[in-house]
């Protein structure tokens, strides 16, 4: 135009910076495993694993053993919280939907509640801060964590002799980065052809 040296309709902003990026923790398949010590949430929340510094780290990888003290760890070796200690020679483990661990005992026929499984959730769990090997840990964005049985007070309950597999969409995930790899062409493009105006309009001031 006559009063400036961009073409007519353009504007020329500061450009797209990333802000944070986000998990998203909606639910994913339930896989069987057969394995008594395999747990999967159905549902909201998170186990509670003790750190060796004493903190507390929250996942939803639920594939625990037992370690050589019986209690219920993670593959590295972190106890569960609360604490379930699983006594020597248990014939068998169950689990409840609502976290009642039971074992039955060498000469007995009913099963003894030996511990009690808790999960915790956050009013942003999007705000958990990843700490590797599928452990978050609690931030200022997450808020403080909520407590409780599984099955109460909005928490998921627990399936015994399971594990959540991802939540991702192979197919939709290639077809959504198709997508997005189609608009960059597109603006990439887009910024050529702006170039060469600004071009031209310079060279035919």
């Amino acid at each position: 135009t006559q009063t400036t040296q961009s073409p007519s309709g353009l504007s020329i902003g500061t450009g797209v910076r990333l802000v944070a990026t986000e998990k998203n923790y909606s639910q994913g398949s339930i896989q069987e495993t057969g394995n008594p010590l395999d747990l999967a949430i159905q549902g909201q929340g998170f186990f509670q694993i003790l750190m060796p510094d004493g903190t507390l780290a929250y996942t939803r990888d639920g594939s625990f053993q037992v370690n050589a003290q019986g209690q219920l760890v993670t593959a590295d070796g972190y106890t569960v919280q609360p604490g379930v200690t699983i006594p020597q020679g248990a014939q068998s483990i169950s689990i409840g939907t609502d976290g009642t661990v039971s074992v039955v005992l060498p000469g007995q026929t009913a099963p003894t509640q030996v511990g009690q499984i808790q999960l915790a959730n956050f009013i942003n769990p999007t705000g958990l801060q990843p700490e590797g090997n599928n452990l978050l840990l609690e931030s200022a964005a997450s808020g403080s964590p909520q407590t409780g049985s599984p099955g109460s007070n909005g928490l998921g309950t627990v399936g015994q002799g399971e594990l959540e597999a991802s939540n991702v969409n192979v197919v939709q995930s290639l077809v959504d980065m198709i997508q997005t790899q189609r608009a960059y062409e597109m603006n990439s493009k887009a910024i050529a052809t702006v170039s060469s105006m600004l071009q031209y309009a310079t060279q035919n001031m």
